[in-house]
């Protein structure tokens, strides 16, 4: 069912899918095509609207960022939970240790709602932006679609994909 619903959010937002190596060229996806990168082994897909003028995260760094989001159940169409509309946006600290990232919900909605457990799919990004400490041009942009397994932990044991569009910008000049 999972995958039907996934594949029809696709056809209906007329997604274009295309490999990660498309993002490993600059960064960024054909946005005016509308095109996402599938990670096949995670069954994410991501689209980069903005990469964002800060910096990567290195190996053995740590860093805070902040987040305004839409969370979609992709299966109902429903909104989950959004910040947009809030005066504080969602706050988390993200670890790099060699090609694996750890991150955790400091404040903001997502804990509120779900707890400190970031999702799996919040992390993947980060291989590729880097979120400035402003608005606009300097904050990172993405879209993400989840399978339920990359989601959060409600989104796991309901077994229901999600969508999401995140604004990150660094709680810091990197």
């Amino acid at each position: 069912i999972e995958a039907t619903q996934i594949n029809k959010w696709i056809s209906d937002h007329n997604i274009m899918v295309d490999g990660p190596s498309s993002l490993l060229e600059d960064s960024t996806s054909n946005v005016e095509n509308n095109e996402y990168a599938l990670f096949a082994d995670l069954g994410i897909y991501m689209q980069i609207v903005r990469c964002g003028d800060g910096s990567l995260i290195e190996d053995g760094e740590t860093r805070y960022y902040n987040a305004r989001y839409v969370e979609v159940n992709i299966g109902t169409g429903d909104t989950l939970t959004t910040n947009l509309y809030q005066q504080e946006p969602d706050a988390f600290y993200l670890r790099r240790t060699g090609d694996n990232y750890t991150g955790a919900y400091t404040g903001g909605l997502m804990s509120k709602t779900y707890g400190t457990t970031m999702p799996n799919a919040w992390m993947l990004p980060f291989l590729y932006i880097k979120p400035g400490t402003m608005s606009g041009s300097s904050a990172a942009k993405i879209r993400l679609i989840v399978p339920h397994i990359h989601g959060t932990q409600k989104a796991a044991a309901e077994v229901y994909p999600t969508y999401y569009e995140i604004i990150i910008t660094s709680q810091r000049w990197q």
